[in-house]
């Protein structure tokens, strides 16, 4: 039975020093979009079940919470659940990601939008995960994306934003992994994967670093046996280009020489010469600690993306804390013609758990302790002073155990305190003293 007092599994509460992080993190990442040219939207939280349904989100759909349509009359209900088909109940559901209600925003708002729309989407998504540490049912997303530019400069103008966040937010080590879905589909058809089955064969690659090279072999020989051994040899010669990838010290360079001499001569030209255009465009444009790395394995599972994917490592981290893609086909499902898209986007709660609160962070907050009988009216007015002039201020009553109060304060971020007496009638009477003694 669940906990009364508890969230609801697989979501969390949060405390105000906790809170504070999460804000400090979100205000370095929207200010550094804003700076790169990016507007911030907002789209609703709930979008119509057929939407969020439509072959558009990949396996995230089948996580997706739906909303029961009002006034279903029980009789509804037991021929829906007689029927196997407990779907027709619903007709909302909660976003499980940004990109869905994106599309569909600028289906909805084209005609109101520039002709390239470079925008920024931070908000709560929900999915049935099985909880467990880093996954969470309700858990926020970072999103940019550019609408409407075909060329190679969305890429470019995602990943040097991307990466400016990640450097701003301290997190030195990342590693921007990338690769391009039309050099997987080229290495499925050199290795004899038809067409058909290539949507399967990329679900299982993208299981590699969970079940290995020879899991991934063992289970693509129910599709094609030949081609799964071709593939695990092509496998086996990329494995020890990628050692070192995650903590930035080795890895495939994002050239032209070294993308070509871990693939099979002649396959996927098309991809290599988008990622090789991309890592001479970034040659010099990433801040200190962080570095881009082709990676030949790289999938994304998302079914829509259809050109440059990406994904961030960081060493502190067990799963990725970042990544994104191109999806040009993704728009037109809505708008009836395609429109280029591609999109990064950080994973925010896995960001949030690498970083510390660094100190000044904020107004100066100070704590003002009164005596209980003291006088409200001139408490107040400190107060409001005190705020003028740009402090943040708390007010504690004095009590016995002053220590204990005091550092409780610290803990919650405050850097000083001044008693109050009753001769002190204005802010400049006040004799800070600083938390830290």
């Amino acid at each position: 039975m669940a906990n009364p007092v508890n969230p609801p599994r697989g979501m969390r509460d949060f405390l105000p020093a906790d809170k504070a992080r999460r804000e400090h993190a979100l205000g370095i990442i929207k200010g550094v979009y804003r700076a790169h040219g990016f507007d911030e939207i907002e789209t609703p939280t709930v979008e119509d079940y057929a939407r969020l349904h439509a072959g558009l989100g990949g396996d995230n759909e089948k996580l997706s919470f739906s909303i029961l349509k009002r006034g279903i009359k029980p009789e509804a209900l037991a021929a829906a659940v007689e029927a196997g088909n407990p779907e027709q109940l619903a007709d909302l559901g909660l976003r499980f990601d940004l990109t869905v209600p994106l599309t569909r925003f600028y289906a909805s708002h084209r005609a109101e939008l520039p002709p390239v729309f470079r925008s920024i989407q931070i908000g709560p998504v929900w999915r049935a995960e099985r909880p467990q540490k880093g996954r969470y049912r309700q858990f926020v997303q970072a999103d940019i994306d550019i609408i409407g530019e075909p060329g190679l400069l969305a890429e470019i103008e995602l990943v040097t934003a991307t990466s400016q966040a990640l450097a701003e937010l301290g997190l030195n080590g990342c590693v921007i992994r990338v690769n391009d879905r039309r050099i997987l589909f080229g290495l499925l058809d050199h290795c004899g994967f038809v067409p058909e089955t290539h949507d399967g064969a990329l679900i299982t690659i993208d299981k590699l670093d969970k079940i290995g090279a020879e899991g991934v072999v063992e289970e693509l020989r129910g599709i094609d046996a030949v081609a799964a051994e071709k593939l695990g040899a092509v496998l086996a010669a990329v494995e020890p280009a990628l050692a070192g990838t995650e903590d930035g010290t080795g890895g495939i360079p994002l050239s032209r020489d070294a993308i070509e001499a871990v693939l099979p001569a002649g396959a996927a030209t098309e991809g290599v010469e988008n990622l090789a255009a991309l890592g001479a465009a970034l040659e010099g444009a990433l801040p200190d600690g962080v570095s881009v790395r082709f990676d030949p394995t790289l999938v994304r599972g998302m079914g829509y993306y259809t050109g440059t994917i990406f994904e961030v490592a960081h060493p502190g981290s067990g799963s990725s804390v970042g990544g994104g893609g191109r999806y040009d086909g993704m728009v037109g499902r809505f708008l009836g013609q395609d429109v280029p898209a591609v999109g990064f986007s950080i994973g925010f709660e896995r960001v949030v758990d690498l970083l510390t609160l660094p100190e000044g962070t904020g107004p100066e907050a100070v704590a003002l302790v009164y005596e209980a009988d003291g006088d409200f009216t001139n408490l107040l007015t400190l107060k409001r002073e005190l705020v003028a002039r740009g402090h943040r201020v708390r007010l504690e009553k004095r009590q016995k155990n002053m220590k204990m109060l005091l550092a409780r304060v610290a803990a919650e971020g405050f850097t000083s305190f001044a008693a109050v007496r009753a001769d002190t009638k204005t802010a400049d009477d006040l004799e800070f003293r600083p938390l830290s003694d």
